[in-house]
This record gives structure tokens, sequence and C-alpha cells, in this order.
């Protein structure tokens, strides 16, 4: 099929946004405490019913878009998305922040599952490995980029210094006094909207699958599940995404509390940062994959992932406003090493193994919460010393992986040519 650069961008927008909305729970974190008087625990149940639509929704959107086609899925992925959102920005409260959040997850989740076979067929098999880096990448700046919006909202929100401005002008007669940052969820409401609209004008191409991209019937997964390979790849992607979201829902919250840092100002660049390193060290693990065993490269910069949330949580103010984005900087590798260490370890079903892989994403859910009632009970930097057992089991997958196929090195080749030749 000829590349279709169109759907192509598409695709990068729809990688933009789904960060965009995913990502910015963690600045958030102090005010909403102070919005809505929680515990840490309490608060941690956001995420939880964020992450937990990636665990309840992953296999049935596979379903759902071989049998709808992703279009629709994509454009009802969105629809969800406003209608979460929405709901919140309207009525904001705890508990409809829940049911938000997990509507919202719903949307990311069908998207997620949507959009990656569709990138394959619209830019071509050969340029696939490329263009999901690129998709990444595009994920990795609006991460970053999203709590800089969120300062940059509250700050003026607050400021009412009489410049006209359309965007605060608007938000400040329809957001709630004392909840400035509720406004977020009026942009990622008019974003989702606008995006339907977009998917539903776009002409978007049929994917036809490969046999092992299929998701095939209850029976394959069960099968599956009974290879302790495939729960251990599982728990890989777990631990992940519960480490990722660990670190970065409590940056702010830590920063404010152990060292008096303003949430809304140097808390939201931080985890800005958290972000964009972990984008700029996606580039420099993709370099470093070209010469180096990808089991290596996962060993070493968990490593240097640990030592820096040691430093982190135990170093001044100023170490620690470093140490944090390094913490993203060495975790920028994991999660496709992870997910290329999976899938080169069997020999068929990997659509299927795929959707067990992306429910893993739960671990996001169950993670925060847990450092969240830890640091209840002990204070937020004890809980967060949990995260040593979620990078652990990351650092020991170097160690007993064993895939079928490993990364081609620069030099393999050849060394195995003239091997050959003698």
């Amino acid at each position: 099929m000829k590349r279709n650069y169109f759907i192509v961008g598409l695709i990068l927008l729809t990688f933009f946004v789904i960060s965009f909305l995913t990502n910015i729970i963690g600045p958030l974190v102090p005010d909403i405490i102070k919005s809505f008087d929680l515990s840490l625990t309490m608060v941690a149940f956001l995420p939880f019913a964020f992450f937990i639509a990636y665990g309840v929704m992953s296999i049935p959107s596979g379903i759902w878009v071989e049998k709808y086609g992703e279009k629709k899925v994509m454009a009802i992925a969105f629809l969800i998305s406003f209608i979460g959102a929405g709901l919140f920005a309207w009525t904001p409260s705890f508990y409809m922040y829940m049911v938000s959040l997990f509507l919202i997850g719903t949307g990311m989740a069908m998207l997620q599952v949507a959009i990656n076979p569709l990138l394959r067929v619209a830019g071509g098999e050969e340029h696939f490995a490329f263009n999901s880096v690129i998709g990444q990448l595009f994920f990795g700046l609006a991460s970053f980029l999203s709590p800089l919006v969120y300062s940059y909202i509250v700050l003026n929100l607050a400021a009412d210094n009489g410049t006209p401005n359309f965007l605060i002008d608007f938000l400040s007669g329809i957001v709630p006094e004392g909840l400035p940052w509720v406004s977020l969820y009026w942009v990622f409401a008019i974003v989702s909207l606008l995006m339907v609209f977009v998917i539903g004008f776009s002409k978007i191409p049929e994917v036809k699958r490969k046999e092992d991209e299929m998701v095939g019937a209850m029976r394959t997964h069960l099968d599956l599940l009974g290879n302790p390979m495939v729960i251990l790849y599982f728990l890989g992607v777990f631990a992940y995404v519960g480490s990722e979201q660990g670190v970065a829902n409590w940056i702010s919250e830590f920063l404010q509390t152990y060292h008096g840092v303003d949430p809304q100002t140097t808390g939201a660049t931080t985890v800005a940062l958290f972000w964009g390193l972990m984008t700029a060290g996606t580039v420099l693990g993709l370099i470093l994959l070209k010469f180096m065993d990808s089991r290596k490269v996962i060993i070493g910069f968990t490593l240097a992932a640990i030592i820096s949330l040691t430093i982190a949580l135990f170093g001044s103010k100023s170490t620690a406003l470093i140490a944090f984005p390094l913490v993203g900087f060495f975790a920028s590798v994991m999660w496709s090493i992870i997910i290329s260490l999976a899938l080169n370890s069997v020999s068929k079903n990997h659509g299927s193994f795929s959707g067990i892989l992306v429910t893993g994403i739960a671990g996001g859910a169950i993670v925060p919460l847990i450092v969240g009632w830890l640091g209840d009970l002990f204070g937020l930097q004890m809980g967060m010393l949990f995260l040593y057992l979620t990078f652990g089991y990351i650092l020991s997958i170097g160690f007993w992986s064993k895939p079928l196929i490993n990364n081609e090195i620069i030099g393999s080749k050849k060394a195995e040519i003239e091997k050959l030749g003698n």
C-alpha cells in the first residue's frame, strides 16, 4: 500500500493528544489534595481510576477494532474522552473526577490499541520502527508541554492583569472560584471534541492484519497465560508503568512537602523536565541499541535510574530538582526494550500477547496507590521507597530474559559473515 502521510500525521497528532491528557495528574496532585482535602491514599485513587481503564479495556478494544475498524473506534474513543473531561469540568468533585478519569482512560486505551496497526499500514511496514519512535517523541513532547500549559493557565487566571486573552477570559468565566486547575479539563474536553470531528472527516484506510497480529480467541489468551514467560513480561510492563507513574505522580507533592517548592511553578517545571528528559533519553537509547545488547542497556539504565531516585529522595532541594528528571531520562528505554524482548520471546500469537502486555499498563493504577498508602503511614519519602521493588524487577529482566531473536548490533552481521567465510 502507498504511504499515506496525512494519516501518519494524524496518528502522530493522536499520540500527542493521548499523552497531553494522560500525564497531567502528577503536577495537579498538590492542588487536588488542597481542593478536596484528601489524604495521599485518596488522591492516589485518581491515577488508579485512569490506569485501571487500561487493564479493563485493552483486550476488548482490540476485539472492537477488528470488528468495527480503526476509524469508528478512534472517533468513539475521543467522544468518550470528551464526555469524561466535560463531566468533571461542569461539576467538579472528587467522585466525579474518578468517573471522569476512568472515562478518559477508557478512550486512551482504545486509541492505543487502534493506532499502532494503523501506523504500520499508513506509514509502510519498512518504516514502522522509525515511525513508532517518532510517535514516542510526540508522546514525550506532549508530556513535557502539558505541565507548562497547566502552569500558564493557572498563573494567568490568578493574575487577572486586565490584558486581553481569549483563552484566559473564556476560562475565567466558567471555572469555579478557588479551582483554577479545573480549567485544564475544559481544554481537554474541547481538544477531544475537535479530534472527534478531525477523525470523522478523515479518510482512514482499512488495516489488513497479519495472522499473528490478530486478537485470538479466549483459548489463545488462556494458553498464553499458562506460559510463565508471558506472566514474567506482563509483570515487567506492570512494573515499568508503575515505576514511571509512581515517580511522576508524586514529584510535585514530594518537592512541596520536603522542600517547600511551589507546585504551580517549579513543581510543574520539574515534572515537565521529567517527561522532557525521558523523550531525550529515548533518542540516546535508540543509538545505544545499535551498539549494545538490549539486556545490557536495560541493566545500565535501570541502575542509573535507581541511583537517581535515591539522590532525589534523600538529597537536598537543588539535587532533587535535577535527580527527579534524571529518573525519567534513565527510564526512557525501559518500555521499548521490555516490549521488544517480550515479543521476541514467543514465536506466535503476537496480537494476543500484545493485548496481555498492554493490560500491564494497569501498573500505573496500582503502584501510585501503594506509594500513597505507605506515604500516609510512614511519610511520602518512605512510601516512594516501594519503587525500589518495581525498578528492581525491571533490572532483573536484563538477567533472566532469553529472547529467540536478539536486537541487531552494528558489526554483528559483519562478524557473522567473516566467521562463515572462515
